[in-house]
């Protein structure tokens, strides 16, 4: 094994934790709901690797509460995404998929746990790899599978691909392709949302090899400056494309970088973990305290791209160690065993009906038309007609080519 998988199973060894704030009262409304509808939970999850905290007198509850219809709605959800990054893997490599392509898989705690903790009124933005958070936030493999393959039928009507799925009603802001640039695009949707008094936050995603941006430092400085209702969330999958993030960091931790920011550290594989730590911020956030950071500790089982095989700075055998220790799908499906939510040949009914929806849903957006010539030319200005952009018009592109 290699000296980057043995630090990460030493990092991720399970802890018995001892500490509880589960008694902790909920200000907000939102929260209260939330505490009302867990009473009604008959299962108790325990919270295994303990949180680390920067700046903050208590954390997250350290056991989380759920029953049998979110456990198996979590299992699904992750198993989805999955069986989508699976297919979108066979797509790419059979040159159905043009462009970039960045695999969720592996990290799909992190896009359930966004899920289960905040609403379809909080707004999301992310970075390239973004396609579990998509579906998080109410996205459908249909939609993912008609843009990667340039459909109309896609959340970007097939001219955005990989990097850039959107669903503006619910105000998932886009998967972006630019390096570090959600934490400044994070902080203008927090302060559009502070300036009209909802009671939202918005949610801000990157990488560990993002956050040694210089634009990112900049966002956290506004965002504290004004305390505005921003969380900032880095997917810690330990490499910045090839490199580790000890190599490329003198200081490899991202929740307690800044003095005048509270953090949290949380088992980025761990669904419930992921979940409590961001109902804590949001309702951190909600008490107007201003931005806060959390770090979810994951890992990418693809590489960093279509074009990255994944195996030169990491070995097959680290690759095979995490997931046989850390699995995010496999942890939540032997909670499920254990507390009788469902049977071992109920839980294979349930993975051969995600295998064929997603099928289904790769054939259907196949069958799907290809955007019009037309749409070549629009979407580039919010008046076409007033402009004429050169090398793009399509009577010089016709005259051209003719």
């Amino acid at each position: 094994m290699g000296r980057s998988a043995a630090v990460l199973l030493r990092l991720w060894k399970r802890q018995p934790v001892h500490d509880s704030f589960s008694g902790r009262a909920f200000s907000s409304n939102a929260f209260a709901e939330r505490r009302a509808k867990e009473s009604k939970g008959c299962i108790t999850v325990q919270i295994q690797v303990p949180f680390s905290l920067h700046n903050l007198a208590e954390g997250p509850p350290v056991e989380s509460r759920t029953g049998k219809k979110e456990l198996l709605a979590m299992y699904m959800d992750m198993l989805t995404i999955r069986r989508m990054e699976i297919s979108a893997d066979m797509l790419f490599k059979s040159q159905q998929v043009r462009g970039f392509c960045h695999l969720y898989d592996g990290q799909e705690a992190v896009a359930i746990g966004l899920k289960e903790a905040i609403s379809k009124e909080d707004a999301v933005i992310t970075a390239y790899r973004d396609h579990g958070i998509f579906l998080a936030k109410g996205g459908t493999p249909f939609e993912v599978f008609s843009e990667l393959t340039g459909r109309v039928t896609g959340c970007a009507a097939g001219k955005g691909g990989s990097m850039h799925l959107y669903k503006r009603e619910n105000n998932f802001f886009g998967g972006w392709g630019i390096v570090g640039t959600t934490s400044p695009l994070g902080a203008g949707l927090a302060l559009a949302l502070k300036y009209c008094k909802k009671n939202n936050v918005a949610v801000a995603i990157h990488g560990d090899g993002a956050d040694n941006q210089g634009q990112v430092y900049e966002a956290k400085n506004m965002a504290a400056l004004w305390d505005l209702p921003l969380i900032l969330l880095i997917e810690n999958n330990h490499f910045g494309m090839g490199t580790a993030e000890w190599r490329a960091s003198k200081k490899a931790s991202y929740f307690d970088r800044v003095s005048y920011l509270p953090g949290i550290k949380a088992d980025g594989m761990d669904v419930f973990a992921v979940k409590e730590a961001l109902l804590f911020c949001k309702e951190h956030c909600l008490a107007g305290k201003g931005p806060i950071v959390i770090e979810c500790d994951t890992y990418r089982y693809h590489g960093h791209s279509m074009s990255d095989p994944g195996s030169t700075y990491r070995t097959w055998d680290e690759i095979k160690q995490i997931r046989q220790a850390r699995d995010p799908i496999q942890f939540v499906k032997q909670i499920i065993l254990k507390e009788g939510a469902a049977t071992e040949e109920e839980l294979a009914t349930i993975d051969k009906q995600v295998k064929k929806d997603v099928e289904d849903a790769l054939s259907k957006a196949r069958e799907a038309p290809e955007p019009k010539e037309e749409a070549l030319f629009t979407d580039m200005y919010k008046h076409d007609k007033k402009f004429v952009v050169y090398g793009c018009d399509r009577k010089q592109a016709t005259s051209r080519l003719a």
